[in-house]
């Protein structure tokens, strides 16, 4: 079965992916932006709102928005971001950094995956900012990353389908790829009979603040979770899953 994974921001978007049936979360902050290290506090509540589902939080490590070429700070910053994740009850952590000319940083990365210890480390989507995709994603053999997410180097998953479907082939051994970027429910079942492991979506919808966030507040609006379209997402890869295997339940 395709697994499904949601990103949230608060312990509501935890439950709202647990009871809709996803298999994990990806929980950060700012997903706006393209998602940032979410405070050790959500951490903790999201953990919570898990309900002891091992594996089912796993963090965003990304210490700033903008690119992926990371500055000496940058990196001791999320090292220890990573590290002050051990013990929390976390099932993983998402992680990427490259180099200057558009490959994986790979130095960048052991430091990462050395502080992650024992746990599953997810490379995000800066594998799509790199020059060559593909041979990038080669490159991870043996790095200890056990995931990637990707849209197959296109702005949405579904325009990057034939690319994703190169990348399960190509994935070394214990590498799975996560489909991701741009999901819409009408994408999933192809995404799915592409071969990807997992599809990857926020589900979100904007929700009015009724409460005056002030001249320095920032927008009158907020994201959360949408449960129709977690449920609608389990729905589809499920029925994809079915006319995969040929079977008649539903």
């Amino acid at each position: 079965m395709t697994d499904l994974e949601i990103a949230v921001q608060d312990a509501a978007g935890v439950r709202i992916a647990l009871e809709g049936g996803a298999t994990r979360v990806e929980l950060c902050a700012a997903l706006r932006t393209g998602g940032l290290t979410p405070s050790m506090g959500a951490v903790q509540l999201a953990v919570e709102a898990a309900g002891g589902r091992a594996g089912f939080v796993h963090v965003l490590v990304r210490s700033r928005g903008g690119g992926y070429v990371y500055s000496y700070e940058d990196v001791r910053t999320m090292c220890a971001d990573i590290t002050s994740l051990a013990g929390t009850g976390v099932g993983g952590v998402v992680v990427g950094a490259l180099t200057a000319d558009g490959r994986i940083d790979l130095d960048v990365l052991a430091r990462f995956t050395a502080a992650a210890g024992d746990l599953p480390v997810t490379f995000h989507r800066a594998l799509d900012a790199t020059a060559d995709p593909l041979v990038e994603l080669v490159r991870l053999a043996g790095s200890g990353v056990s995931r990637v997410l990707t849209s197959g180097a296109a702005v949405c998953s579904i325009e990057g389908l034939a690319t994703l479907a190169a990348m399960v082939l190509l994935a070394p051994d214990g590498v799975q790829i996560m489909a991701g970027g741009g999901v819409r429910l009408e994408d999933i079942p192809a995404l799915a009979a592409a071969g990807v492991a997992a599809v990857h979506l926020s589900a979100r919808v904007v929700v009015l603040d009724r409460h005056p966030a002030g001249p320095g507040g920032g927008a009158q609006e907020l994201d959360a979770t949408d449960p129709v379209l977690v449920a609608g997402a389990r729905a589809a890869l499920s029925a994809g899953d079915c006319t995969a295997t040929g079977s008649s339940d539903p």
